[in-house]
């Protein structure tokens, strides 16, 4: 969901003369975008991992489509005892899934491997612990254009470790949170959305992430304002977790991240 804005153009000509104005935008060389991104529902039964690994390149700025990658090679390695997930691409352009399960276990480093165009690019991810989500409930409160939605998130921070959240309440819409001020205890905030959603059915998302993915994905919700989906190729080059073994210079975008996860799911009413 986007926020839409309008923007009204009014053209004035004098004298029947245009002025045509042509701007050079700076281009460069496509450059990998690897978004490997497993979310654990651990608070489940039967417990099960979501996720894949999206590969696309950048593109000129004013490209509506950002190309795929359809033919890179990708597995990941448990680093433990070195056995080996394959990953096979889907029916979706350039996403891959894992041709056998992947249950990723606590304290186990993982190694994310793609091979494309000749240079191969790694990562090493572990699962990062989350919480459950408490509870999830509709407001009657409003921001400045009265017309928004309230919902309110409750959750309980777990005590003795610094914890790093993100919340996924649909629809692209991401906040990052750390729990510095709520060390151990149990919080609850406002979430408002903007557009309308009355009528929907939304699942929210807490997933667990460490510093590093914290400020990293802190950055591309600046960039992207909230008005588009922050996984896909970001306007300027956020260095992630992934890089180019055989080429250094040649590095990629994106992040390699597994996540615990709890979902909530709620229908807005009127």
């Amino acid at each position: 969901m986007k926020r839409i804005l309008v923007i009204i153009a009014i053209a004035f000509c004098l004298y029947s003369c245009e002025d045509v104005i042509d701007v050079d935008l700076p281009t460069g060389e496509p450059r990998l975008v690897i978004d490997a991104n497993f979310e654990k529902y651990f608070n489940e039964n039967p417990i099960t991992t979501e996720g894949g690994v999206r590969i696309t390149t950048t593109a000129p700025f004013f490209d509506s489509d950002v190309p795929t990658v359809s033919d890179a090679v990708v597995f990941i390695t448990n680093l433990s005892d070195n056995t080996i997930i394959s990953f096979e691409e889907s029916t979706e352009p350039g996403f891959y899934i894992p041709s056998t399960s992947f249950d990723p276990v606590d304290n186990v480093d993982y190694e994310l491997t793609v091979t494309y165009g000749g240079e191969t690019y790694t990562a090493i991810a572990r699962l990062i612990p989350a919480v459950p989500i408490d509870n999830v409930i509709q407001g009657d409160g409003t921001l400045f254009g009265g017309d928004e939605t309230e919902i309110i998130v409750s959750f309980t921070d777990q005590e003795n470790r610094e914890d790093f959240y993100l919340f996924d309440f649909d629809f692209n819409l991401y906040l990052p949170i750390e729990d510095e001020f709520f060390q151990g205890e149990s919080f609850n905030f406002s979430y408002f959305y903007e557009n309308n959603v009355i009528d929907r059915n939304i699942t929210v998302k807490i997933l667990g992430v460490n510093e590093q993915y914290f400020n990293y994905f802190t950055i591309l919700t600046e960039q992207s304002g909230q008005n588009g989906d922050p996984f896909q190729a970001p306007p300027s080059e956020v260095r992630g977790n992934i890089i180019n073994d055989t080429n250094p210079d040649n590095y990629p975008l994106g992040y390699f991240n597994i996540s615990e996860t709890d979902r909530f799911e709620i229908t807005i009413t009127e």
